[in-house]
């Protein structure tokens, strides 16, 4: 117990050191925001792929491939699609045109300078939206992580709550999008390479791949069957998961900040690359791990403790430690990232907005770490009360992002046409959508299957995506000017030579 509790301090430190390098290296509001827009493609890819996984690639798809085997793996190929579609259609355009228009640095920033939105209800609606979903999606993080302290050290509930909390805020409140990016790298490095040698040992000690395949064809065969249990509206709702990534301002984000847009290729492949090994080791951590217990015997009351059952049993304390801060990793990435979004948009997109004067990038960044505090108090107080509802709430505020941002920053960059309205009606759509049809889904029983079994995300970003197009078409054309800065836009990537194929 000694060599985890040191290992884990080990990784808390780092991570508070770096926060405390990167508050000397952020000088202004853009700095403490978007990091300068100085990134590199290495920094991009980790972070943006650090702070999309969260407890879930190390929990949650191992803890499905456990107990339902290859079946649930169908949102592993929803994700990755709708990831490289993310890479390959939004971060370039993403980045060229936030840097064009505006210097924008924020997604409500973005959309109101995207579309030369004087009145500012874009920006106030969609800030208003990201406050609501984040406070939600980073509670559920400072949940999982109460509960690895609880499980691991046998500690409180409320004081490992307090003790993730308390790391996480340090870093963000002190070095802004920097510190957020610097410690996803750790992160990220340390959740992938966790995850290949825990299944790899798994592996060896159940006999090699021959005898692990076996001793799941023998005890449960289904597990390596691909269509065993499912339907074709669960394997679509599965793989309309990756539609989310288009409208998750926590990833997308990394895109704005890359310093060049002539290394948004590599960034793409090193994202590409993490991710497949990342997801792939999860996987074989569930199915590998089934194969262990079985053999010596062992029941797992809970299939999504499999990643630290194996990391207690297979290694001594110290290692198990810097595994299980593989976990932590994977939670804190996350709720960084949430932390510093939904900072930037209460102070850029509302205090900003609304001051009668123009307020110094000190006051601003001043404000910003408030912002950063009093975002995590509110998180931590709705996590006392929401300890039941953790994967509800990522599912639904995944959903909720994906539908109401993602044809919103999708068609904003590709379809010259659309207009404010169109932005406006497909935002309010996709929100009204995915709550009315997950208040359906809880509350009105015998519902056709095509109904309870499918992902919200389905209707939602359809019915938004409609919305969008015909409210666009049916009023007012954009103006030339914001015709022109499309143009130019399109002009900017068409001259840089790893994005020349998609435009």
């Amino acid at each position: 117990m000694n060599g985890m509790w040191l290992a884990i301090l080990l990784y808390l430190g780092l991570m508070v050191t770096l926060g405390v390098m990167a508050y000397y290296r952020t000088k202004n509001m853009n700095d403490y925001m978007l990091g300068g827009r100085t990134i590199g493609p290495v920094v991009t890819a980790l972070s943006a792929g650090a702070s999309d996984m969260s407890g879930w690639l190390l929990m949650g798809l191992p803890g499905a491939m456990f107990a339902t085997g290859l079946s649930s793996g169908w949102i592993v190929v929803g994700l990755l699609l709708g990831a490289y579609a993310n890479w390959l259609l939004v971060a370039p355009r993403l980045r060229a045109y936030t840097a064009h228009a505006g210097d924008a640095i924020t997604i409500p920033d973005y959309f109101e300078k995207r579309f030369h939105d004087k009145s500012g209800v874009l920006r106030t609606v969609s800030a208003g939206v990201i406050l609501i979903f984040f406070i939600m999606y980073a509670s559920s993080g400072f949940v999982a992580g109460g509960r690895l302290f609880e499980a691991i050290f046998g500690l409180e509930y409320t004081t490992g709550l307090w003790i993730l909390a308390g790391v996480v805020i340090a870093y963000v409140f002190l070095g802004g999008f920097l510190a957020v990016s610097w410690t996803d790298v750790v992160q990220g490095m340390i959740m992938v390479i966790a995850l290949l040698i825990v299944p790899g040992v798994a592996l060896s000690l159940s006999g090699g791949i021959n005898e692990t395949l076996e001793t799941i064809r023998t005890t449960d065969g289904s597990k390596l069957e691909l269509f065993k249990g499912t339907t074709l509206i669960g394997i679509i709702s599965l793989l309309a998961w990756g539609l989310g990534y288009f409208g998750q301002p926590h990833i997308i984000v990394r895109f704005m900040a890359i310093r060049n847009l002539s290394e948004m290729k590599s960034a793409r492949r090193i994202g590409m690359v993490w991710m497949t090994f990342s997801i792939i080791g999860a996987m074989v951590t569930g199915l590998f791990g089934y194969a262990y217990f079985t053999q010596q015997a062992i029941e797992l009351n809970n299939p999504e403790n499999v990643f630290i059952q194996l990391s207690r049993d297979l290694f001594p304390g110290f290692i198990t430690g810097l595994l299980l801060a593989a976990l932590l990793a994977a939670i804190m990435s996350t709720i960084s990232t949430q932390l510093l979004v939904s900072s930037s948009a209460a102070t850029n997109d509302f205090y900003q907005r609304f001051m009668k004067r123009t307020p110094s990038d000190k006051e601003l960044m001043l404000v910003g770490r408030i912002m950063v505090l009093a975002v995590a108090l509110l998180a931590i107080a709705l996590s006392f009360g929401a300890q039941k509802s953790i994967l509800t709430l990522v599912g639904y505020a995944w959903a909720g992002f994906g539908s109401a941002f993602g044809p919103v920053v999708l068609f904003s960059l590709l379809w010259r046409r659309m207009n404010k309205a169109g932005a406006l009606a497909s935002m309010l759509t996709g929100s009204v959508v995915v709550i009315a049809w997950i208040l359906v889904k809880l509350y009105v029983k015998d519902l056709p299957f095509y109904i309870s079994e499918m992902y919200e995300m389905i209707p939602a970003f359809l019915a938004s995506t409609i919305a969008l197009v015909v409210v666009s078409l049916a009023t007012a054309e954009p103006s030339e000017a914001v015709y022109r800065e499309f143009d130019e836009v399109k002009a900017q990537l068409k001259g840089v030579e790893p994005e020349r194929k998609i435009v």
